[in-house]
């Protein structure tokens, strides 16, 4: 049921060695790149495969690639984004951890493609075993003459950094993490200019996560044709998703696009725990909208979900069982959010404050009436007035909360405690 393209090897302890690597096909696609093809030729393959963005956002990766102007004389950046901050992804440090030189070769593909010189790959600060598997990587590969002057006898020259940012949400967001790049607070631009366009140190910049990147080496290797005949019409190739919660088998999968979510959880998940039913699902992060059990054949794809009323995201998929009180959740997920604002936004910097405060004081019994339309109130207010997405991701489930489960917020106020009898309740 799976389809491992990009974790086809990660279970050989060897892949992280350049040798084992190279030995599995490995910077063969970069060899081809540099010899054979010219960098509109590699943009045109990538928009041709259908490759979306996997970080969240899903935007396709050949055609940001394009918006960078080819006229600009100032030097280009490409930046990897290995920031891994959704609550519930875990899909990236795997593989920076297990397969880094795979990262490697796409972040070389797509500098060529865009004509930079030098590429960064930005991790968060948590991830020190991550990083250190990066940082080798690139030795390896700069030790191979597959970075640096001259690369292939091609005349092509490459530099790449990894560098190790503070551990903040916020950075996950590519103009913050361009800020803290430069070693400024780690706070979100304005747009428009785009960071095509005016991104690190003033120039034009193309950010792309982790896994999106991972997929590039295999459209060259294998073509446009064959990765786009994976997938849905809109949503190509495979995905990882990262299954955690009440379930018997969380882990990272790749799965075709297209591949309905029940069997992610109960095929490859092997179902709910043992005395727990499916309450809620959250299908692409933290910041997405629940799914209800009925939902549970939806196709995981960018359409199918967002008709579901819902959202990929990141692919992070938390299962949700009968026995959580949903007053919880949401005060677990509001402290995270009001703990990572930058506070650059008002309404977020104060609204995710004045949330938590109520939200806390509902879990904790000392609800009143009318605290449900004041969280409605509030979340209005922050939905689509922030500079960057964070104020949304606060929210979104906040507002899918008081909507499919309204009856347990009111029993919080009316009683004073959980419906839900679990550990989680207040006496």
């Amino acid at each position: 049921m799976e389809k491992k393209i990009l974790t086809k090897y990660i279970d050989d302890p060897a892949q992280i060695d350049i040798d084992t690597f190279m030995a599995h096909g490995g910077y063969k696609a970069w060899e081809k790149v540099l010899k054979s093809m010219k960098p509109e030729q590699v943009i045109d393959e990538v928009k041709k495969s259908g490759v979306r963005g996997r970080g969240g956002a899903g935007f396709p990766a050949g055609m940001k690639w394009s918006f960078v102007p080819k006229d600009n004389p100032k030097p280009k950046y490409l930046v990897c984004n290995a920031d891994e901050s959704e609550p519930g992804t875990c899909k990236d440090r795997v593989l920076m951890e297990r397969d880094p030189h795979s990262i490697v070769e796409g972040m070389a593909i797509a500098a060529f493609a865009i004509q930079s010189h030098l590429a960064f790959i930005y991790i968060r600060g948590e991830f020190a075993y991550p990083a250190q598997m990066m940082e080798k990587a690139v030795r390896e590969a700069y030790a191979k003459k597959i970075l640096g002057e001259n690369i292939f006898g091609s005349g092509y020259n490459l530099d790449m950094i990894v560098h190790t940012g503070g551990g903040a949400y916020i950075c996950g967001e590519e103009t913050s993490l361009l800020n803290s790049l430069e070693g400024e607070r780690g706070m979100s631009r304005i747009r428009p200019p785009f960071p095509a366009v005016e991104g690190l140190y003033g120039c034009p910049t193309v950010v792309n996560n982790v896994e999106t990147l991972a997929c590039v080496p295999h459209v060259i290797n294998n073509g446009a044709e064959w990765y786009s005949s994976m997938g849905t019409e809109k949503s190509k190739g495979s995905k990882l998703f990262s299954l955690s919660g009440h379930i018997k088998k969380p882990g990272n999968y790749e799965l075709e696009l297209g591949t309905p979510l029940s069997v992610l959880i109960n095929d490859l998940g092997g179902g709910m725990l043992d005395g727990h039913n499916l309450k809620a699902i959250i299908p692409g992060g933290s910041s997405t909208p629940f799914l209800k059990p009925e939902q549970i054949n939806v196709k995981l794809d960018y359409e199918s979900l967002a008709e579901a009323g819902s959202m990929l995201g990141s692919g992070a998929v938390i299962v949700i069982s009968d026995r959580t009180c949903m007053v919880w959740v949401i005060e677990r997920l509001i402290h995270f959010y009001k703990h990572e604002s930058c506070g650059k936004c008002t309404p977020c910097r104060e609204g995710t404050g004045w949330l938590e405060q109520v939200i806390s004081r509902i879990e904790h019994g000392q609800g009143m009436p009318g605290d449900l339309e004041k969280i409605e109130s509030l979340c209005e207010n922050i939905l689509g007035r922030t500079v960057c997405p964070l104020g949304d991701a606060a929210v979104m489930p906040i507002q899918s909360s008081l909507k499919l489960f309204r009856d347990e917020w009111a029993y919080h106020i009316e009683h004073h405690r959980c419906m839900v009898k679990t550990e989680f309740a207040f006496n």
